[in-house]
């Protein structure tokens, strides 16, 4: 059965269609294989083709996906580089818009140290994480290798991509 937002997805014009899903993941692989595979029957079958086509890429591909997110708790960074994505990234680090000064300075902190250990911003799930526990994860996550974090940071980033498309599901359908 089709939903109404499905129908909406695949009867806009392709540039439109990737346009819309790469706020939900910037891999411009992930966008193309993602609209050559337009229509959908459903929106679960989108969410299960978004999947697959995601483990199926490459460590670049999700290299660039991550480089379409701010980092957490930086601002000024989701207002002048993220404007397609803001609401959608403010919502999703809501938990750091109460944490304390100690906090922020460790999330700092922390996302220089990971940046320079393993090349690319911390990935994380923030959906209903306070800061706090964004940044107890950070520095767990500091002592993977780097081959077991890119594994985690990419399972991290299909978790914020099958949000996001829920995202774009919602704003798809009338209301």
């Amino acid at each position: 059965m089709h939903s109404e937002a499905t129908v909406a997805l695949n009867c806009l014009p392709a540039a439109r269609q990737a346009e819309l899903l790469e706020r939900c993941c910037g891999s411009g692989r992930w966008v193309q294989s993602m609209v050559q595979r337009i229509p959908f029957a459903d929106w679960q079958a989108l969410r299960s083709e978004a999947d697959e086509i995601w483990l199926g890429l490459d460590q670049d591909d999700w290299l660039e996906a991550f480089a379409h997110h701010p980092r957490i708790g930086d601002i000024d960074s989701l207002r002048a580089r993220f404007a397609t994505t803001k609401s959608w990234s403010e919502g999703e680090q809501s938990g750091v818009d109460s944490a304390s000064e100690e906090v922020l300075a460790g999330l700092a902190m922390g996302n220089r140290h990971y940046e320079e250990r393993f090349g690319y911003i911390f990935i994380v799930c923030a959906t209903g994480k306070s800061a706090a526990a964004m940044l107890k994860l950070l520095q767990e996550r500091l002592d993977n290798s780097p081959e077991e974090e890119l594994l985690v940071a990419a399972e991290q980033q299909r978790q914020i991509m099958q949000l996001r498309l829920d995202k774009l599901r919602d704003e798809l359908s009338p209301s």
